[in-house]
């Protein structure tokens, strides 16, 4: 019962913090997001006062991170990332390279690893699903030509994520030699789920959300659509070894095939909007402000390069291409952030030995600067 009361407190005093965060951001005129994060800080374990349970809200943030993917696989479909793949993939490979490169220079001229260094680089390479959504969707740009482009990139930089989640262990043991057995299994069993879902998927899930709505009860039809994303999300993490936001990111984008998708958009909204901002709080929560005092031209560095030479790469490469210049400067703009796969890749590169807490906190306050700055 003691557990149950203190899951309770947590969400609670989670939720008021966002709200009056959230309340007092928009009052200024800035992005409700910037409330969360500042929310987090707050509830955090290294500020006085109330301490959340940091490992508690991470789970349920995962939630947040399960909804916005899911939802943005119903508003893309397969046909959308075809016309924009000559664009998407080219491109976020080609800007990954550049990010890896340069923050393997500064990491190394600072003293870390080589192993330490191209971790961060692959860190900071990846920008975040989540806020490019929710910047996207807030200026109305999410179904526009250009939102699909900078959408396309950012499933790119998803998919590459699960091959650097191979090289990790790699990266932190080299003894043994480098595991191609390991990275194609793997890559294996992630397109064996993508192609799984889309054929057998395709025909079974638009099915049967046909037949749940023949019922004529819509507390069934939700609860399909809740099992349908969490259940797809986590055998895809489980029985295929992919992360969460791919698994839940296909299972939109089958949801996408049934003549019903638009009424489960509608039925998934609130459970995406309240999760996500339980997410917004735990990348908060992970700060430690005092840290940043000891390595200020580090962090500065790594700011730089997401905020500033990333962008400039993104539009440089959609120029050549010949985009319009709008299009251009809105995906170059959008994707000048990073965000929970780099906390899940830092999280790991510390577990493994390959950096310090310095590095961690330096990626933690890149991402939320990056988070704050992007709206």
């Amino acid at each position: 019962m003691m557990h149950e009361v203190t899951l309770l407190i947590n969400i609670a005093v989670t939720l008021v913090v966002a709200f009056i965060g959230g309340v007092l951001a928009r009052r200024m005129g800035l992005p409700t997001i910037v409330g969360y994060l500042i929310a987090g800080i707050i509830i955090g374990p290294f500020t006085p006062g109330f301490v959340g349970d940091t490992e508690m809200i991470s789970q349920l943030a995962e939630l947040g991170v399960i909804f916005l993917m899911f939802g943005v696989g119903l508003h893309f479909s397969l046909n959308d990332f075809w016309k924009v793949r000559s664009i998407a993939i080219p491109g976020a490979l080609g800007r990954m390279l550049i990010t890896i490169l340069l923050a393997f220079w500064l990491s190394r001229s600072w003293g870390w690893s080589i192993t330490s260094s191209i971790v961060i680089g692959l860190s900071i390479s990846i920008a975040s699903t989540v806020v490019l959504l929710r910047v996207l969707m807030d200026n109305g740009l999410l179904n526009t030509q250009q939102g699909q482009a900078a959408v396309g990139w950012v499933v790119v930089e998803d998919l590459a994520t699960v091959l650097i989640l191979v090289l990790m262990p790699t990266l932190a043991d080299t003894s043994n030699g480098f595991d191609w057995g390991g990275l194609g299994l793997t890559l294996l069993k992630a397109a064996g789920f993508v192609v799984l879902l889309l054929f057998a998927g395709t025909r079974l899930i638009p099915w049967l959300l046909m037949r749940i709505a023949h019922t004529r009860s819509r507390e069934l039809f939700i609860l399909a659509v809740l099992v349908i994303a969490l259940g797809v999300a986590l055998g895809a993490a489980e029985l295929f070894g992919v992360s969460l936001a791919l698994g839940a990111f296909v299972a939109g984008v089958v949801v996408n095939e049934s003549p019903l998708s638009h009424q489960v958009g509608a039925d998934i909204l609130p459970f995406r909007e309240s999760f996500a901002v339980l997410f917004f709080v735990s990348v908060g929560m992970l700060l430690k402000p005092g840290s940043l005092l000891a390595s200020p031209w580090l962090a500065a560095g790594t700011l730089s390069i997401v905020l500033v030479v990333s962008p400039i790469t993104t539009f440089l490469f959609m120029w050549t291409v010949r985009q319009p210049f709008k299009a251009s400067l809105t995906v170059a703009l959008a994707l000048a952030q990073i965000g929970e796969f780099s906390f899940i890749l830092s999280r790991l590169g510390r577990e493994m030995g390959l950096f310090t807490e310095e590095a961690t906190n330096t990626i933690i306050a890149t991402s939320i600067a990056s988070i704050v700055l992007n709206p």
